[in-house]
C-alpha cells in the first residue's frame, strides 16, 4: 500500500517543505543501457505514465542505432555517458574502477572523449554532456580534464561536495541491494533514506536504478514512490537539464 505506514517518514518530510513554501525536488538516473529490452521498456512505461523524466547512462561502447531509433520515440528521456565499456581495469584486490589510475590517463580520457562524441551522434535531441562513471568512481586527476572532453557535469554517488572541480548531479538513494538479495531493497529501509537525504538540504536527490536486475521488489518501490511523490504538491520531479542550470 503506498499509503501505508512505511511511507509516513517521508510523507511527514514532503509536509514539512510544503509547510515551508520549498519544493523538494527528486530526478531519476537509471545506469547500464545499451540497447532496448522488455525491462528497459518497462521502466519507460513506469516514468512516462507518472510523467517523471528520465536519464540514461548509456554504456557507449556496447550501444547502437537500435537503442538510438528507440529513444528518438522517447522526449522525456535523456541520455549520458556512462564510461566507455564498463571495464573493470583496477588490481584484483582494489575496488572495481573502469576510470582509474590503472591505466595511462590519455588512454582513459580518449575513451571518454569517443564515448562523449558517439552518444552525441547517435542521441542528439536526447544527449546530456554529463558523464557518469561506471560504479560510480573516477580518478580525482582525471577530473579537470573533462571540461576539455566537452563535459559539463559530473554524476557520482552521495551528497555533492561544494567545491569540487566541476558540477555536480549525483544520485543519492540507489534501490539495488547490492550486497545481499542483488534485488530491490526493502521500502522501509529505502523510504527512511529518502527522507534522511531531504533533512537539511536543497540538494535534488538523485534516485537510481538499474533496469536489467530488477525484480519484483524494485519495480513495485518505484510504482509507489512515483504514486506517493505524483500526489504530493510539494514535489517535483525534474528534468537532469533543468538541475544543470545553463
Amino acid at each position: 500500500m503506498t499509503d501505508g505506514i512505511a511511507w509516513d517518514p517521508l510523507h511527514r518530510e514532503l509536509d514539512r517543505w510544503q509547510a515551508a513554501g520549498r519544493v523538494a525536488r527528486f530526478w531519476l538516473r537509471d545506469d547500464d543501457a545499451v540497447e532496448p529490452t522488455p525491462a528497459l521498456e518497462t521502466l519507460m512505461t513506469l516514468a512516462g505514465q507518472s510523467e517523471v523524466p528520465l536519464t540514461l547512462a548509456l554504456i557507449p561502447g556496447l550501444t547502437g542505432e537500435a537503442l538510438a531509433a528507440r529513444l528518438a520515440e522517447e522526449a522525456a528521456v535523456a541520455v549520458a555517458v556512462h564510461g566507455w565499456s564498463h571495464t573493470n581495469h583496477a588490481g584484483p584486490e582494489a575496488k572495481k574502477q573502469e576510470l582509474g589510475g590503472d591505466r595511462p590517463a590519455d588512454v582513459v580520457l580518449g575513451e571518454l572523449g569517443e564515448g562523449f562524441r558517439l552518444l552525441e551522434r547517435l542521441h542528439p535531441a536526447r544527449f546530456l554532456p554529463v558523464l557518469v562513471p561506471p560504479w560510480n568512481r573516477i580518478d580525482a586527476a582525471l577530473i579537470p580534464a573533462l571540461p576539455a572532453l566537452g563535459f559539463a557535469a559530473l554524476s557520482v554517488y552521495g551528497r555533492a561536495k561544494q567545491d569540487g572541480p566541476m558540477p555536480l548531479l549525483n544520485a543519492h538513494v540507489d534501490i539495488i541491494d547490492w550486497h545481499g538479495t542483488r534485488g530491490g531493497r526493502s521500502e522501509a529501509d529505502l523510504v527512511a533514506e529518502l527522507r534522511h537525504r531531504f533533512a537539511g538540504s536543497d540538494e535534488p536527490v538523485g534516485v537510481l536504478t538499474h533496469h536489467l536486475v530488477h525484480d519484483a521488489a524494485a519495480w513495485d518501490f518505484l510504482s509507489a514512490l512515483f504514486a506517493v511523490t505524483g500526489r504530493h504538491p510539494g514535489v517535483r520531479w525534474s528534468p537532469a537539464s533543468e538541475l544543470l542550470g545553463p
